[in-house]
Parts: C-alpha cells; sequence; structure tokens
C-alpha cells in the first residue's frame, strides 16, 4: 500500500510553507501526485435595504480579491514543490470545510495545517478541522505549526480498541512503514489484561506489514495530558489516532482526545474516522 494521489489544502491567509513542504515530501517518497487545493467564501455584507447595491460592490470585490489570491497562492505552491512531483491545482470560491470534503474524493490522504486547533474561528476562510476530520472519509494528517522536517520518523500510535483507531492504523501503513520507530500506546485509568492482549494483537499486525513496533502503556485517569506527555517524552514527530465522534452530528461533536490533539498545534497529527 502507498499513497498516489495527495491532497494539500492551503489557507487563502497563509501560512502555507510548512504544510506545503510537509505534503511535497511526502509525496515524493510514495512517488505520488500532489494537488494543491484552496477554497475561501466571500461575506455578504449585512446592510439595510438604502444599501443593498454598496453590499454588492463589496462582495463582488472580495471575490475578485479572492481570485487574485489564488493565482498567487498557485504561484508559490509550485515555487515550493519545484517540479519535485507532479501537481495539480483546484480553488474555488466555496466555504472551505465543505469544499475539501468535495475533493478528498480524488484522494489517499489529506493534509492540512490547523492554526487554530480543533474549532476554526473563521469558517469563510480557513477549513474547521473538527469537521473536516470526521467527515471527509479520507485518513487526514494536520501539520504541526513548527515542522520543518520530514514528518514520521518516529511515531507514537495511540491506541484505543475501536473502530476509528484501526482504521487509522491501516491508513498510516505507509507512513509506519518508513519510520524508524514506532511505539504502540494505550493509556487508560485501568490497564487490564484485555488491553494488554489488545495493544499485542496490533504490535504482532504491524509486524506482518514489516513495521518494527513496541508497546507501552499507562495507567493514567488523565488520559490526554498523559498521551502528550508519552509521545513528548518519545521526541515523537507525528501521533496517529482515531478520531472520535460521540453524536449522530459527528462533525459538530466529537471525543475530548481527538479535540484536545487536534489543539496541540504544534504536532503532527494523523487521523481516521
Amino acid at each position: 500500500m502507498s499513497y498516489k494521489s495527495i491532497l494539500v489544502n492551503l489557507d487563502i491567509d497563509g501560512p502555507i510553507v510548512p504544510v506545503v513542504k510537509a505534503a511535497s515530501e511526502l509525496a515524493q517518497r510514495s512517488n505520488a501526485r500532489l494537488t494543491g487545493f484552496c477554497a475561501a467564501d466571500a461575506y455578504l455584507p449585512v446592510t439595510g435595504a438604502e444599501g443593498a447595491e454598496l453590499a454588492a460592490q463589496v462582495w463582488r470585490q472580495m471575490r475578485d480579491d479572492d481570485e487574485r489570491r489564488f493565482k498567487e497562492l498557485r504561484k508559490e505552491f509550485e515555487a515550493l514543490v519545484a517540479g519535485a512531483v507532479e501537481t495539480d491545482w483546484r480553488a474555488t470560491q466555496e466555504r472551505p470545510t465543505y469544499a475539501l470534503v468535495q475533493a478528498a474524493r480524488i484522494a489517499d490522504i489529506v493534509v492540512t495545517q490547523a492554526t487554530d486547533g480543533a474549532a476554526t474561528k473563521d469558517t469563510a476562510r480557513r477549513v474547521d478541522p473538527g469537521s473536516a476530520v470526521l467527515q471527509l472519509g479520507r485518513p487526514i494528517l494536520v501539520v504541526g505549526s513548527d515542522t520543518e522536517h520530514r514528518v514520521g520518523r518516529k511515531i507514537v500510535v495511540a491506541w484505543k480498541d475501536t473502530r476509528e483507531a484501526r482504521r487509522a492504523v491501516a491508513d498510516a501503513m505507509p507512513l509506519l512503514q518508513a519510520a524508524s520507530d514506532v511505539i504502540v500506546a494505550t493509556v487508560a485509568s485501568v490497564i487490564d489484561e484485555w488491553a494488554r492482549e489488545s495493544i499485542g494483537d496490533v504490535v504482532s499486525f504491524l509486524s506482518r506489514h514489516g513495521v518494527t513496533a513496541r508497546s507501552e502503556t499507562v495507567e493514567s485517569s488523565r488520559e490526554t495530558e498523559s498521551l502528550v506527555e508519552l509521545i513528548d517524552r518519545h521526541d515523537a514527530d507525528l501521533v496517529v489516532s482515531g478520531a472520535y465522534g460521540h453524536s449522530r452530528l459527528r462533525e459538530w461533536a466529537f471525543g475530548g482526545v481527538t479535540r484536545s490533539l487536534l489543539d496541540e498545534i504544534r504536532l503532527n497529527r494523523f487521523m481516521s474516522s
């Protein structure tokens, strides 16, 4: 298994350098086609009837500005990739999260950045990562704010025996196979025999796919805090996890660990749901 089509989301107001570099490096490793993507929606100013014409003019100007910005971003994207891989470009004037979810059908994996953490403040200008991760139907790699190197040298798999975590391990296999160190970690208030058997099965599964992994368990009621401490202790540059929703309206309600990991904007996070 390998990624043959990678979609990298660029926020219209930037910055784009860290996310493009990370996506380009992954595309080079995978011999994949890299598609740059940007979406933004112009605000329609709210006015009374007497200001309708002026509001329409302002709205048209905003859309024209966005079109110019799309062209600038495309040039910057192509300059950063510098011909290292085959590229494509897509841009649209639409709500970014909705547009990205639609575009994800062309990709094996989506790469993005989340400078605001789990919930974007301006959903007309930026993808909302909490919504996207639960709607894409594709794995998502959320690039950390300080990323300046290859992502995935040392990986922590945040293991919980759920459908989402199983999906994440399978989806992350190309990254896991290329890593120099993989730790499968379970953090729970009680580590019982069932938990140890579960994590052991994951290590064995990875071994059959050529991944040498080791396991670690942490007994703690502070699940999120202890997981982040473990990631930092091992100096991991990527955490792989399931994205857990607990509502029929999953795009608006997701589990505490998912939200907390998305809020850790310095980390590189790989998630599937």
